[in-house]
């Protein structure tokens, strides 16, 4: 799955009872090119294309946001390794793991 089609069919795939009572919104850059906004909303989601304003950036590469969708990178580790960079809020992003 490439990373645009993550991005098109992420609110179809948000499992509702995964995002009860959340409010935020994450923002993930990708090779400073590429940009999603994510909006959480209590029960569901919506992703746009360009940025105004989130909650959590995350920029990182396009190959290790890859590799983090397929499961064949923990994000926590990615963090931790320099590889995925976590801007604002740290109590929101945590709870991103959990949405995917």
């Amino acid at each position: 799955m490439s990373t645009r089609e993550f991005f098109d069919t992420l609110e179809t795939r948000l499992d509702p009872s995964k995002t009860a009572g959340m409010n935020n919104s994450y923002l993930f850059r990708l090779d400073e090119v590429a940009e999603w906004e994510v909006d959480v909303q209590d029960l569901g989601g919506r992703e746009t294309e360009g940025v105004e304003d989130a909650d959590v950036a995350s920029p990182t590469s396009e190959e290790t946001f890859d590799k983090i969708v397929k499961r064949e990178q923990n994000a926590t580790s990615a963090y931790m390794t320099g590889k995925l960079k976590v801007k604002g809020d740290m109590g929101a992003a945590m709870k991103l793991q959990k949405l995917f």
